[in-house]
């Protein structure tokens, strides 16, 4: 099992940046890829973007792209979600998770194991 704390959400006004990390605990975190997602209340949650267990792919939605970038750092155990250009719509509670998959591959269904207990990001415009 693995065991997963987010940090570094707050409140910022848009076109600022945050960025979310990730940290992980119990087994070994290269052995897992990791989806960051968020909901927005009155929303679904939904898949903001996804990193392989290597690092070697990823997957972002399309309201993010070229704006978010996920990363994983298997060494310190941690991924993030660098997010530039923030937008009001991206004022949610931001959760990550981690699962285990059939090869290094990028999973971007909601059907991951385990999960963070969330952090809140508001952006003002």
């Amino acid at each position: 099992q693995v065991q997963l704390v987010e940090s570094g959400g707050g409140s910022v006004q848009a076109g600022g940046s945050l960025r979310l990390s990730c940290a992980a605990s119990g087994r070994p975190f290269s052995i897992y890829a990791v989806g960051w997602f968020r909901q927005a209340p009155g929303k679904e949650r939904e898949l903001v973007a996804a990193i392989s267990r290597s690092g070697s792919s990823s997957y972002y939605t399309d309201s993010v792209k070229g704006r978010f970038t996920i990363s994983k750092d298997n060494a310190k155990n941690t991924a993030y979600l660098q997010m530039n250009s923030l937008k009001s719509e991206d004022t949610a509670v931001y959760y990550c998770a981690a699962d285990l998959t059939l090869g290094d591959r990028v999973k971007v269904t909601f059907e991951y194991n385990y999960w963070g207990q969330g952090t809140q990001v508001t952006v003002s415009s």
